[in-house]
């Protein structure tokens, strides 16, 4: 009888975990007017696989802007690497706030994606960002570099489920 309850209880755990997680999905999938950030827009053509880079730096905060005029809002993480400053895209505020990221000022974090000039100034598009050996928040694939935020609610779920 015990061990039917714990399965019960195990069962009804997943199934709420899944339906947050398609909840999530949905409202991402939901947002048809993505603002410049579809997946074949000016701005994503600047994720050139090919530049597949990885570094650590230290996180100093966020910010949320436009990484190009027209677009909407991204969430920024800003980190040091020695004495340098860089801006790290991530992805659109609508997909995820800086609060959903799970990283915050001082955490030491290994970033993974592609160098990239954008209005005239050196980014980096990420689409890992990982801090110890447990945590990570992945934004796009990294052999093909196509954004989360594209995919659809089944293709999310699946990606998700995956790591």
């Amino acid at each position: 009888m015990y061990h039917r309850a714990n399965k019960i209880l195990c069962l009804c755990l997943l199934a709420l975990l899944l339906q947050a997680v398609g909840v999530n999905c949905a409202r991402a999938a939901e947002q048809r007017d993505m603002h410049g950030w579809e997946e074949n827009s000016p701005y994503n053509k600047h994720y050139d696989v090919r530049e597949f880079e990885k570094f650590r730096a230290w996180v100093m905060g966020f910010k949320e802007e436009p990484p190009m005029p027209g677009m909407s809002p991204a969430t920024i993480l800003i980190v040091r690497d020695g004495s340098e400053v860089i801006d790290v895209h991530l992805c659109p505020t609508w997909f995820a706030k800086p609060r959903d990221v799970g990283v915050k000022k001082g955490d030491r974090v290994k970033i993974k994606g592609v160098w990239a000039e954008i209005n005239g100034r050196d980014v980096f598009m990420a689409s890992k960002v990982k801090k110890g050996e447990i945590f990570e928040f992945k934004v796009r694939l990294t052999k093909s570099g196509k954004p989360f935020w594209t995919m659809t609610p089944e293709e999310l779920a699946r990606e998700r489920a995956s790591q």
